[in-house]
């Protein structure tokens, strides 16, 4: 009975701790880079060449999150990317002249294993929670990401003040063990017997494929997705030499802005349950997706540090009020036992646009960072005007055609 009492804080509790060591991680390696480069363009190459490994791993971290039920695999993937980071510490720390091609290097390793977290993450929501309780599980996963940004930030720059930068990386390697640490006693699935054959993985992969073409309302949601990421893709790979470079603002600027976003997650983490009880997902998507996109035009178009700021803050608070909405529809209409499958290639496609928003940053947008933003905040805006309703529109036929299929009893 104890063990189930603890089940929901340790599935928290890792999903944040990890998190939390991905923000060191996010604040560490960009400053070390732009330090030891004074390029724009580095961030953004960096940027390009991190995610493009976990576009590939995305499709196969899905079929293993459905063969094991997400548990197994986030312990793995979490030792993994604790023993890999900390094997980089060592290098910038012992060999400096490395540093920029470790860090490049992990960054791309990091991210292939990220997917392999999101997915297993993606898979246990719905063995956590059922019903009414489910939207609350996806918002505590969302509002979690936000939490993250507080304390990762905040604990970087508490660390940074008694040590060197690179030995946060050592640091984000420890949370990392501890994240996976805290899942240990989650419900276990009985892992399904190993597919070794190429063909029968293409074949999975195939049905994965097929499953989210054939959706509607999945893959006019994907649409979104990537034309979001690639908004904010841009301006991510960016923030470090737009704050510190354009504004001349201190380092200790970039964590506190991060930090604030957390705060205010803080806030949305007591708001999100009173405001689904009060609104429909849907609307909290649609508001959501306003403030994102407004904020990121606002990010294009600061004249300062002091009017930047809120925008980020807005923006990724905007982000989380839209994802509440994209976690919870999203799982509604993909049966359960694919939902590896077709969370795979649905999460390659939003991530496909982070290194076009790299390359775009490294390219186009090296001279001026926040006139591509602007650009592609317009776009976004006219884009989501357009398919944000088609999608609402779409999910609420496929539910309503799902609920009007009568069950059959056991004969």
């Amino acid at each position: 009975m104890n063990a189930e009492r603890l089940r929901r804080p340790l599935f928290a509790s890792g999903v944040l701790i990890g998190l939390m060591a991905e923000q060191l991680v996010l604040f560490a390696v960009p400053l070390i880079l732009f330090q030891e480069t004074r390029k724009v363009s580095t961030l953004g190459l960096a940027f390009a060449l991190e995610w493009l490994p976990a576009m590939l791993a995305y499709p196969f971290a899905g079929l293993m999150a459905d063969r094991d039920g997400g548990r197994r695999l986030f312990l793995r993937a979490n030792g993994a990317r604790a023993a890999i980071l900390g094997c980089v510490a060592l290098i910038c720390l012992t060999t400096p002249s490395w540093s920029t091609g470790a860090l490049m290097t992990n960054g791309a390793v990091l991210a292939a294993l990220m997917a392999l977290v999101r997915m297993s993450t993606e898979k246990m929501v719905p063995q956590m929670a059922t019903g009414t309780d489910l939207p609350k599980t996806q918002a505590l996963v969302q509002n979690m990401e936000l939490l993250a940004m507080a304390l990762g930030p905040g604990l970087a720059m508490v660390a940074v003040l008694v040590l060197a930068k690179v030995w946060l990386l050592g640091l984000a390697a420890t949370m990392f063990a501890l994240a996976g640490a805290s899942w240990w006693i989650l419900p276990r699935k009985k892992a399904a017997p190993a597919v070794t054959s190429v063909r029968a993985n293409l074949a999975e992969l195939r049905l994965g494929w097929s499953l989210l073409t054939g959706n509607k309302p999945v893959i006019l949601l994907a649409s979104l997705n990537f034309a979001i990421n690639l908004a904010f893709a841009t301006a991510l790979s960016a923030n470090a030499a737009v704050v510190t470079g354009v504004f001349k603002a201190p380092e200790s600027s970039f964590a506190l802005l991060t930090m604030c976003v957390g705060i205010t997650g803080l806030v949305n983490l007591l708001l999100t349950p009173l405001l689904l009880k009060k609104f429909d997902v849907r609307l909290l998507g649609t508001v959501g997706f306003v403030l994102l996109s407004g904020s990121l035009l606002l990010l294009g178009l600061a004249p300062s540090f002091m009017v930047y700021a809120p925008a980020y803050v807005v923006a990724l608070v905007g982000v989380a009020y839209f994802n509440i909405f994209n976690r919870t529809q999203r799982v509604k209409v993909i049966p359960r036992e694919h939902l590896g499958k077709v969370m795979g290639p649905f999460f390659l496609l939003g991530v496909v646009s982070y290194p076009i928003g790299g390359l775009l940053v490294a390219g186009v947008g090296a001279a001026a960072p926040q006139r591509l933003v602007t650009v592609l905040a317009v776009l976004l805006g006219i884009f989501g005007a357009v398919v944000l309703p088609l999608t609402i529109r779409s999910f609420r036929r496929t539910l309503a055609a799902r609920e009007s299929v009568p069950v059959m009893a056991d004969v």
